[in-house]
């Protein structure tokens, strides 16, 4: 019984996000998925590791790390910063998700943890909605919230998405791993 509550409890805790009742459409992708993130990740472990054992070399045992040595006062204030960074992207790769849904009311996004709540994408003045194949580092440049000139974009993984085109020539992409259900979401719900 015990072995069932834990099981239970750990399935709660991964099921990030409650979904709206009326959701036509959800996708929860995990920033994890990709595998570009893994070097975000390997890069927040290195600076807790190698500022942690600067302190610790420097500091308290008295010798000097490097050839060199930064002065221990700047080492006490540079070395937590970078170690609260790692700790940051470590974070960021452990709970990067973003989150779609298509409710009758409009299409939603957010992304955690940047967005505190579910962003509305406005439909009206949407010209075309385009489930595609994108580039995503030739286009937008990488992955994550990501913008240029009249076009804006948010995924986390893949080159699959939506692009939603608006009369004034602005482009928006939503990455999704189930591109043509989104898009069928969101044209049923915008004509």
């Amino acid at each position: 019984m015990v072995r069932d509550d834990r099981v239970t409890a750990k399935r709660r805790l991964d099921s990030a996000m409650p979904r709206s009742p009326n959701a036509i459409f959800y996708e929860e992708q995990r920033l994890r998925e990709n595998k570009l993130v893994y070097l975000a990740f390997l890069g927040g472990a290195a600076m807790i590791v190698l500022f942690g054992w600067a302190i610790v070399q420097q500091i308290i045992l008295g010798e000097p790390f490097g050839d060199r040595p930064m002065g221990d006062t700047a080492l006490l204030i540079v070395g937590p910063l970078y170690i609260l960074l790692g700790v940051a992207l470590l974070y960021i790769f452990f709970e990067g998700r973003l989150v779609t849904e298509v409710r009758p009311d409009g299409l939603f996004v957010r992304f955690i943890p940047f967005h505190r709540r579910f962003n509305q994408i406005p439909l009206a003045g949407v010209a075309r909605c385009e489930a595609r194949t994108y580039r995503p580092i030739r286009e937008y440049g990488g992955w994550g919230i990501r913008g240029g000139v009249g076009k804006k974009a948010y995924n986390v993984s893949g080159n699959q998405g939506v692009e939603l085109e608006y009369d004034n020539g602005k482009k928006l992409l939503i990455g999704s791993k189930k591109a043509g259900q989104l898009a069928s979401a969101i044209e049923s719900i915008s004509h």
